[in-house]
């Protein structure tokens, strides 16, 4: 089963965190993945919608490629209902001392 080319694309651009349009399609052409330009710009739009990276014109004719770094936050609440929850497990043994 081939690799989607979009997926390509997108490890591609994994691998160096930010570049530029130019620098992608070269590394793209250098890989020998020979992409139109129409092509090209609906795989970063794809990209860009499903939120895996952010594209923002440097230039007139050039646009930076960035890697979208989720940050998951951590719920105080959440985190301390967990620790009861598993300090009442552990106390529900008989004979559990902490």
């Amino acid at each position: 089963m081939a690799i989607p080319l979009r997926n390509k694309v997108f490890e591609k651009i994994k691998e160096v965190n930010s570049l530029t349009d130019v620098e992608l399609y070269k590394a793209l052409t250098k890989d020998g993945m020979i992409i139109s330009e129409d092509k090209f710009n609906k795989l970063l739009l794809d990209l860009e919608i499903l939120g895996l990276i952010k594209v923002a014109w440097i230039t007139k004719d050039t646009r930076r490629i960035e890697i979208v770094v989720i940050k998951e936050e951590i719920d105080i609440v959440d985190e301390q209902n967990q620790e009861m929850m598993e300090k009442d497990y552990e106390a529900s043994f008989p004979g559990f001392e902490k």
